[in-house]
């Protein structure tokens, strides 16, 4: 069998010099039930060849925790109405509602020659990026995925990131914090660090429609994938 054409396609880019774009299909699913999706993303990552279009999947979920293959049930603080899956990604607990975007990437590492740490690594630097376009400072921590910023003199976390990795082929993604209630989160230790501070681009001042930060996450997203030096892997 011959070996599948990358997904990364040759493109012009503004200066007129030869890039690279990486072009996954896109779905918007609306809010759509938590295990549903999940099995669904299983499901698409079983039956997947090497010539399956990588594909990002956007929705939000119902209110709902998320404890992760390294989870301890003792970072819930304070048992609610809001039930508690365990579930496959990497990470600890995390929680899920109304008003958070959730990018679930479906990516073939494998046909990217790409390694998890750089996936990570550009995912980070999609939102920060996103988050630069509205005049807002943000970082990534080596220590613990996901992107913060500083909010009040203290660090706060705006995106959650946890993957899975199949046969060489991620699924789950990340959780970046739009307009949503953040006061579940305090119910538990936000990826299992005691008193980290949540926030979301809401109280950070913006007010673009989900519609407008979607598309400009997603072209920082496809960007930095292809942008990753492909000689360090």
């Amino acid at each position: 069998m011959n070996e599948a054409a990358s997904p990364l396609a040759d493109a012009t880019a503004a200066d007129g010099k030869p890039s690279e774009r990486y072009a996954p299909a896109l779905k918007r699913l609306g809010r759509t039930d938590y295990t549903r999706t999940w099995r669904a993303m299983q499901a698409f990552t079983d039956a997947r060849t090497p010539d399956t279009t990588d594909e990002v999947w956007l929705t939000e979920h119902a209110p709902v925790y998320t404890l992760g293959l390294a989870g301890r049930p003792e970072h819930i603080l304070r048992a609610n109405t809001i039930p508690v899956l365990k579930v496959d990604r990497g990470g600890q607990i995390t929680y899920h509602g109304p008003g958070q975007l959730v990018v679930y990437l479906l990516i073939d590492l494998k046909r990217l020659r790409l390694g998890v740490r750089a996936l990570v690594e550009a995912i980070e630097s999609a939102v920060i990026k996103l988050l630069d376009s509205y005049g807002i400072e943000a970082y990534g921590r080596r220590d613990a995925p996901g992107v913060y910023v500083r909010r009040d003199g203290r660090e706060a976390k705006v995106a959650a990131l946890g993957l899975k990795i199949r046969n060489g082929c991620t699924y789950h993604g990340f959780a970046l914090n739009l307009d949503m209630d953040l006061a579940p989160f305090d119910d538990i230790d936000p990826c299992g660090y005691r008193g980290l501070a949540v926030t979301q681009l809401r109280d950070l001042g913006v007010r673009g429609s989900r519609t407008e930060i979607e598309d400009r996450l997603m072209s920082h997203v496809t960007s930095a994938i292809a942008g990753i030096d492909r000689k360090s892997r």
